[in-house]
Order: structure tokens, then C-alpha cells, then sequence
């Protein structure tokens, strides 16, 4: 009984110096990351694209029967986004 109470208190130390490593480490790398700072708006250039229907070519395979499926066009929606030139 004296073991398992020594092993059970050995475990929780662990346990708890495993927790305490990873809440440090997090909050370490976490106020070592780089802050973004967008430029200014004068030096952006962008260019709204809309949505639209663009042609997407899937080719031909052989599936597991060894049967051969010919390739072909199908539709794919393409959402809005921006585009940034500068």
C-alpha cells in the first residue's frame, strides 16, 4: 500500500511540473511572437475579385477494379477575395 501511495504522489508531481512547463512555455512563446502591424492604407493596392464559376479539370484514373474513368470538366465556385498588389 506504501508503494502505490508513493507511486500515486510521484505521478501527481509529474503531472503537475508537466502543466506547469507547458502554461510557461505557452505564455514564453506567446509574448516572444512578432506583432503585425499592417502598413499604412496609402501603400496598399487592392483589387476586389468576385466570385464566379471557374472550369476545374479532374483526370482520368483507374479505380480498384482496374476499371478506367475518363477524365473531365466539372464547375467549381470560386468565392470572393481580395487580391493585394504592392
Amino acid at each position: 500500500m506504501i508503494n502505490g501511495l508513493k507511486r500515486a504522489a510521484a505521478l501527481g508531481a509529474a503531472t503537475v511540473a508537466l502543466a506547469t512547463g507547458a502554461v510557461v512555455g505557452t505564455v514564453g512563446t506567446a509574448s516572444a511572437a512578432p506583432q503585425h502591424h499592417p502598413p499604412s492604407a496609402a501603400s496598399h493596392h487592392y483589387q476586389e475579385a468576385r466570385g464566379h464559376w471557374a472550369r476545374q479539370w479532374h483526370p482520368g484514373f483507374r479505380d480498384r477494379h482496374h476499371r478506367w474513368h475518363s477524365g473531365q470538366w466539372t464547375r467549381v465556385w470560386r468565392p470572393v477575395h481580395r487580391d493585394c498588389h504592392r
